[in-house]
């Protein structure tokens, strides 16, 4: 095989094992050779368990030999954002507050079946301090950096997943998202992002922005992720949200799109996106059509959005950080901001709040009775440097210079509806200081219809591969 066995899909790792072309041994070796080449120059990952992993990996190996492998993951290489507990590896939440010296000894829900369908689990991966930016950098490691461009950043908070993908380093990443953190670095790095409908998969311990935190996959193919969610999703003890096991039939993903019928709001009703982001998502609405789809231009009403996800933000994830411990002058400012926010907020506001989302979740409820689906942008603008960051004016993090940079991600976040982005082109590269960088399309449908969302991205990914990233290109080797 002429390509490099760590840029390899999940099917193709599959083949390879069952013919015993390869083993899982030298997947993982690969995956590591290439991850000491490449993060030096994006930083993608805080933590690599090379004596763990290769055991994981022998493992896998010798099922594989005798027949009694764990499909479909078993023996794949699967990182863990830094945000969820992983055994025998730290998880320090991108902060200089957390105890590095605790035991470890403790699985997040969708790690246990990770580990128990056999995936390898080798690394943990850089995120913004407690997931609370979107700016590609911690206290605690520093910027993360887009393998397109290294002056630009993958944005946040599961931003060293995106970057390891986009480079071209495994096939998998696990990460979380409680207002675009799994979507928005997927979008700037040119690589597949799904934030399941919110109880599919569980989580423990809770998302620091409360019901708002959503786990799920991040991979450089459709068909990748819907593995990974198959396997991740289900019920556990520790979390009370989740839902009971549900029969999540992803057999029909590779189904096309003829007859769906498809919302697209460019501006969600809350900001016009840049034009080279308009520019794309319109020409990939053309190309649903083209497969059959009948599409219209239709904004779902959200009203009280705004006010309410502020409330709910800030108010949960400063009571998550107080309870951490967190000091604030340890802190990223950006993240250290709700503490002082909360302040201004009673309960009464928080009742309220939450009563408004629930109110949003059932107009989304009702707008999807004549929509299957619904596409927007991912992001209002092209990605931005790595040394970006809120202005003196920008009240909240999804503000830039007073522009609302990311409107359309944490919506669903708050309805608690799958939402998925694809890449769909590449910003304009005459006079931009973002040349040939990737823009994300959004794609949500009603709550546990996740199967719809992968159907409509494996529809288009289908009909237009995306090309990698300069340094994936290389690492491929073709």
């Amino acid at each position: 095989m002429s390509r490099k066995l760590h840029t390899l899909s999940v099917k193709e790792l599959g083949a390879g094992f069952a013919a015993g072309s390869f083993s899982p041994v030298d997947v993982l070796e690969s995956t590591l050779d290439a991850a000491a080449r490449v993060n030096p120059h994006i930083n993608a990952f805080c933590h690599i368990d090379t004596d763990g992993a290769l055991q994981q990996a022998e493992a896998a190996a010798r099922r594989w030999e005798r027949g009694a492998q764990l499909r479909p993951l078993d023996g794949i290489p699967v990182s863990v954002k830094d945000l969820i507990l992983t055994r025998g590896m730290p998880t320090l939440r991108g902060s200089r507050t957390t105890n590095p010296d605790q035991p470890w000894d403790e699985d997040a829900p969708a790690v246990a079946r990770l580990r128990a369908a056999g995936a390898v689990l080798y690394a943990k991966t850089t995120t913004t301090e407690f997931g609370g930016s979107a700016f590609s950098r911690s206290p605690l490691t520093g910027a993360t950096r887009n393998p397109w461009n290294l002056e630009y950043g993958c944005s946040g908070s599961s931003m060293g997943a995106a970057a390891h993908l986009a480079a071209g380093i495994g096939p998998l990443a696990l990460g979380n998202d409680a207002s675009g953190s799994i979507r928005m670095p997927a979008s700037v790095t040119g690589i597949f992002g799904l934030k399941p409908s919110f109880g599919i998969v569980a989580n423990h311990p809770p998302a620091s922005a409360g019901i708002l935190g959503h786990t799920g996959p991040l991979s450089r193919t459709v068909a990748d992720a819907a593995a990974m969610l198959a396997v991740i999703a289900g019920p556990d003890p520790r979390d009370a949200h989740a839902l009971p096991a549900i029969d999540l039939d992803l057999s029909s993903i590779e189904a096309g799109v003829e007859g769906l019928r498809i919302a697209y709001s460019p501006t969600l009703g809350l900001q016009e996106p840049d034009k080279d982001v308009r520019r794309a998502t319109d020409s990939a609405v053309e190309r649903l059509r083209s497969l059959g789809a009948t599409v219209e231009q239709v904004a779902p009403h959200l009203p009280g959005l705004l006010d309410a996800y502020n409330i709910l933000r800030i108010c949960n994830r400063a009571a998550s950080y107080r309870a951490a411990g967190g000091d604030p002058a340890k802190m990223d400012p950006v993240v250290a901001r709700v503490l002082r926010q909360a302040d201004r907020f009673t309960t009464s506001d928080y009742i309220k709040a939450e009563k408004t989302r629930a109110e949003l979740q059932v107009r989304m409820q009702l707008f999807h009775r004549s929509w299957d689906l619904l596409i927007t942008p991912t992001l209002a603008i092209p990605p931005y440097p790595v040394d970006t960051d809120n202005g003196p004016e920008d009240e909240h993090w999804y503000m830039l210079n007073g522009h609302f940079w990311s409107p359309y991600t944490f919506p669903f976040n708050m309805t608690h509806q799958p939402a998925a982005t694809l890449p769909c082109g590449l910003s304009d590269k005459n006079g931009r200081a973002a040349e040939e960088l990737p823009i994300g399309l959004q794609i949500v449908a009603a709550p546990w219809r996740d199967d719809l969302v992968l159907r409509v991205a494996s529809a288009l990914e289908a009909d237009q591969p995306f090309p990698l990233s300069p340094i994936a290109r290389e690492e491929t080797g073709i």
